[in-house]
Formats: C-alpha cells, structure tokens, sequence
C-alpha cells in the first residue's frame, strides 16, 4: 500500500522541483498537493507530473480549515511536507497582513488539524522555513540550528512564528516534526520577482538591471535540487523536533553575482551592439531592514544524516541561467 502525503505550495519554485524529484525517489508514495494559485504558483510547472496516478492537484488556501480537515480525512494523509509561504520580502513590507495570515495563521491550522488526525499516530510533519528568520551576520560567523531568532522584516517574522507554533506542537502535543531552515535557493522554476530571474529579464529586454544599495549584500546560494534532496533525507531520517539547516556553503556578493550572470548571458546571446550586459547594471536605494550577510553552516545535516551539495555556485548558477535562457527563447 502506498502512503499519501500532503505537500502545500507544490507549485511554487521550490515545491514544483521537490514534487518530481519526490515522485521519481520514493515510488511508494502518493503525493497530494495543495495550492492556493496565487500569483507566484503556476501549475505549468509540473506538466511533467500531471499524467501521473501517484500525483492529484487540489486548488485551495492552507488557512481554509473545513477543506485541510476534508483532504486529511478523504486521503488518509500520513505526512505533511509544508512549503506554502508568502516569501517576497519585498512584498511583506507593502502587504504585512497577507504573511501573518498565510505563513503564522495557515501553519497553525495544517498543524492542527494534523494533530487531531493523528492522535495515537507517529505520522511526520515537515515544516520547511529559512535562514532569514536568524536576523543578520557580521563578516564573520555562520547560522547554525541554536543561533537565536532576530527577524528583521515581516517575512522573516511571520516564518520565525511559523517555527516556533511548530515547535510547541512537538513539545506539547508530542507531534512527529522537523524543521529545516534553508539558504538562498535558486534554480529553474523560480519567480520572475527573485534576484536571479529578474537579472536575466531584464538584461534581455534590455532595461537597467537593479541592484540594491551598494551590491555588497551577501548570501549563500543553494541549488533548488540540492534543496530537495536534503528535504527529503530530513524527511525520512531525521530526528523528530529537530531542525536542520541546509546550506551550499557558497556565500556570494550580490554585485557578484549579477556579474556573473551577465557574464554567462554575453558568452550565450551577446548584445546585438557587441557590449557586455554589465553596462545594463544600476544601483537603486535599498529596501528597508535589508540584512547585509546571510550564511548556514550545515554541519548538523552533513555529519548526522550525511547529505552534502552536488552544485557549486559555477555550476548551478549556469544550468539556472541557460534554462532561463531556453526559456526566453520560445
């Protein structure tokens, strides 16, 4: 008998990579997968999976109580692998409301609602959150899983409460979670509002590419696949109302990194005029509480349950910027 999971946010970035490559590692598992369908989830994403018998799409918002307690009941649901999150920062200093609704409030019910149907069961709960939620880094020193909370913006405010509900659940209920923090994802899949994708768009069209403040924010980047697998290791081995951080180990500048990508893109599809996309490159005035340096130390889920990043920055960032590319292009 397969078991059935219940994945929230799979058609977003990194829930739209994880579903497939879940699919094709753990052929004993069916997957649901709930989505709201906001403006940042695209079912276009997972073609790939939509002939599959193991794999059934259900539209509808983690905050809506009566459908989480319809689809734990109708599919028998035997694990939670939670992405669903407003993440723009940006957005969350515009909109704070709709990031404590979604990320605290929506936590909170799927949370719930698990403990009840559950009860006498050790079915897992894995809560999937980010490094933001530590705050900001000098130039030296890594996050580890004890590093104290010190969020700076509503997002990263609303995703250290959704951590912290989660782990009372465990502590007071006994409820079977995990939680992992992650890195910088990029990859294939992403929004267009992320740094990544929104580089490549705009060096394309030919518009100023902006960059904030004075580019030397850093941040360790992780590639979406790495992610995944690292996700679905926790998922299975790791120790319940434990948190585990995944990190690439691969701090970069944000001026770096835009360089980088134009660099790539002149080697692929070179302006018309012969000039290096870096031209294109304009500094805009940074976003309020815009933390300087992030950067995990994966230690805990390298040596405990052995998983290690298969991507370095060089060759993540050009697999990323040539699916992008192949993807302008049709």
């Amino acid at each position: 008998m397969k078991k059935t999971i219940l994945v929230t946010g799979g058609a977003g970035f990194i829930g739209s990579n994880f579903i497939p490559y879940f699919l094709r590692s753990n052929p004993e598992y069916h997957i649901i997968n709930l989505d709201k369908l906001t403006y940042a989830g695209n079912l276009q994403n997972l073609t790939e999976v939509e002939g599959n018998p193991s794999y059934l799409f259900v539209q509808g918002d983690i905050c809506d109580r009566p459908l989480i307690e319809k689809i734990f009941h109708d599919f028998d649901i035997q694990g939670v692998i939670h992405f669903a999150a407003e993440s723009h920062v940006d957005n969350s200093i515009s909109g704070p409301g709709e990031f404590i609704r979604t990320n605290v409030n929506g936590t909170f019910t799927l949370l719930d609602v698990a403990r009840i149907n559950w009860k006498g069961r050790n079915h897992r709960f894995h809560h999937i959150s980010t490094d933001e939620v530590y705050g900001t880094l000098g130039e030296t020193g890594l996050f580890t899983e004890t590093t104290p909370y010190a969020p700076n913006s509503p997002y990263s405010a609303s995703k250290a409460s959704s951590d912290m509900i989660v782990r009372a659940y465990h502590h007071t209920y006994g409820m079977n979670v995990v939680t992992t923090n992650c890195s910088n994802n990029y990859g294939p899949k992403q929004h267009n509002e992320k740094l990544i994708p929104t580089i490549i768009r705009k060096a394309l069209a030919g518009e100023k590419i902006p960059v904030y403040g004075d580019g030397k924010n850093i941040r360790d980047w992780l590639y979406v696949e790495d992610h995944c697998t690292g996700i679905d290791l926790v998922f299975h081995k790791g120790q319940s109302g434990e948190t585990y951080n995944i990190g690439g180990r691969n701090e970069k500048v944000n001026i770096d990194i835009v360089k980088e990508i134009c660099s790539i893109i002149d080697e692929n599809r070179p302006r018309a005029d012969k000039k290096p996309y870096s031209d294109q490159i304009a500094f805009v005035t940074d976003r309020p509480g815009h933390d300087k340096r992030y950067a995990i130390d994966a230690a805990k889920i390298e040596n405990d349950l052995g998983w290690k990043a298969r991507e370095n920055f060089e060759s993540g960032i050009k697999k990323t910027v040539e699916w992008y590319l192949k993807l302008h292009t049709n």
